[in-house]
């Protein structure tokens, strides 16, 4: 039976996936990514491109390519659509787009300004999704895709729960942390949490609409006596406790919808707007493949590698796959390369097993890990929704 319930699961997770955008921003914190990685001027990157906001982040600091490698067409349109705003739109209207998630008059601004910069399957897509843009102040980009549908439905239960409702508000006018956690105390807590929100939290449904296939949400079950819901709000109560709300993106942007211009990533700031445009915008590129391809196919060597949390999915669904991958990334690597990887896991057992292909070489024995250096960071993490953190030099 269960093995029936997981193919069911990985059936629909796979049919989500290959056929929607899934992530509308970047769940990963780029200013935890730039202290462990330390970028620098001779500093080629590979990174996963998700929504393409960490990807614009790192490009911030000048290294000399960024490759951002992504196996959903979708994520990389998007990045592609940034790309072409930051080339051929001046600031306010770009931070309209992709700040506030919503212009009024977006379609006559892709078709004349941004199509053009787009490739085919990029100009199909927009040319079917551009409405997310201009449809409706209250429903704009950010209540779009599947993460974006979770977000709207997080608002909708807001709407119908107004004393939680007021106590956000009042939580994200806080003034300084020792109030935010007063009023997390008081006002929120009370009324964020039940069974009805545990039981929906715990859904794998749920989760497929977040991204999180059901083999990362055994793990956390595994691993958290209360189950995913528990550590979802632990994770959530952690956030509001020890990290100032007016640095949160992250979470105000799922709140509100939109991003402010004092709240905001550094891409959408002006000064930073203009460094990219003046160049740096240039230094990116977008790769619809598998990592592994990529790496086969660019004669270019990697020095830092950003591989958010697929190697979980990999482990479980195509753990051959995944072993070829870390093949390919040893090949590549640049002598003191250096990667980042989130995880499910506190700690990814299934590097304690795997080996290289063809070999008895275990892929944890080229890897030189900094666990101090990724308790620390994760301390400051504004996201804080993953059980693992890992920063390893590569031995190549």
């Amino acid at each position: 039976m269960g093995s029936s319930l997981d193919r069911i699961n990985d059936r629909v997770f796979n049919a989500i996936y290959s056929r929607s955008l899934v992530y509308n921003t970047c769940w990963e914190d780029p200013a935890v990514d730039r202290e462990a990685l330390n970028f620098g001027p001779d500093d080629s990157v590979l990174v996963i491109t998700s929504a393409g906001c960490n990807a614009l982040d790192y490009a911030l600091t000048a290294p000399k390519r960024i490759y951002a490698v992504d196996m959903n067409p979708r994520q990389n349109a998007l990045l592609e659509l940034k790309l072409a705003g930051i080339r051929n739109l001046e600031f306010e209207e770009f931070f309209k787009i992709f700040g506030e998630g919503w212009h009024p008059e977006f379609l006559d601004i892709y078709h004349q300004k941004l199509r053009q910069d787009l490739d085919p399957f990029g100009q199909a897509f927009w040319d079917r999704k551009a409405k997310w843009f201009f449809a409706s102040q209250k429903s704009g980009f950010y209540f779009h895709g599947l993460s974006g549908t979770v977000a709207r439905g997080m608002r909708i239960y807001r709407k119908f729960n107004p004393k939680l409702e007021l106590g956000i508000q009042a939580l994200l006018d806080a003034d300084g942390l020792e109030d935010q956690r007063r009023i997390f105390d008081a006002d929120v807590r009370p009324h964020m949490w039940s069974s009805r929100v545990d039981w929906l939290l715990s859904r794998q449904f749920t989760m497929n609409m977040l991204g999180v296939p059901h083999p990362q949400r055994k793990e956390v079950q595994n691993q958290h006596s209360d189950g995913v819901a528990g550590f979802i709000r632990d994770c959530i109560e952690y956030v509001f406790n020890q990290i100032p709300v007016s640095i949160n993106y992250f979470w105000r942007l799922y709140i509100f919808g939109h991003y402010t211009k004092d709240c905001c990533p550094e891409y959408l700031r002006e000064d930073n707007f203009k460094a990219l445009k003046a160049g740096l915008v240039d230094r990116v590129s977008c790769s619809t493949c598998s990592v592994t391809e990529f790496l086969k196919g660019t004669e270019d060597r990697i020095s830092k590698f950003v591989l958010l949390d697929h190697m979980d999915w990999m482990s479980s669904y195509r753990p051959q796959a995944l072993a070829e991958e870390w093949q390919a990334i040893f090949d590549k690597a640049t002598e003191h390369a250096r990667t980042i990887f989130r995880s499910a896991h506190a700690w990814p057992s299934y590097l304690d097993h795997l080996l290289l292909p063809g070999s008895q070489d275990r892929v944890l024995n080229r890897l030189e890990f900094h666990p101090n250096l990724a308790v620390e960071l994760t301390r400051r993490d504004r996201v804080h929704t993953y059980a693992g953190f890992h920063i390893a030099d590569l031995k190549c």
